[in-house]
């Protein structure tokens, strides 16, 4: 199975020139989560996503849910 959730997040994430430590710091997750979640080998809470995604400036659903242009923009 594809990792699109921590691929979206990566992605998301460098598009605001984001390292995974401001990531860390800005949602309240701790660095060392957001790597293997990065990687596909965490999966998030409810909780942290929405930590996540409020810091992404972006929606849940944004980062969750697989559409062509989403499968397009990370491969």
């Amino acid at each position: 199975m594809e990792n699109i959730l921590g691929k979206r997040i990566e992605q998301k994430r460098e598009e605001k020139g984001w390292t995974r430590y401001m990531l860390a710091k800005q949602s309240g997750v701790s660095q060392s989560y957001i790597r293997p979640l990065e990687e596909g080998s965490n999966s998030p809470s409810i909780d942290v996503l929405i930590k996540i995604s409020k810091a992404l400036e972006t929606s849940i659903d944004e980062l969750v849910y697989e559409t062509e242009e989403t499968y397009e923009n990370i491969t």
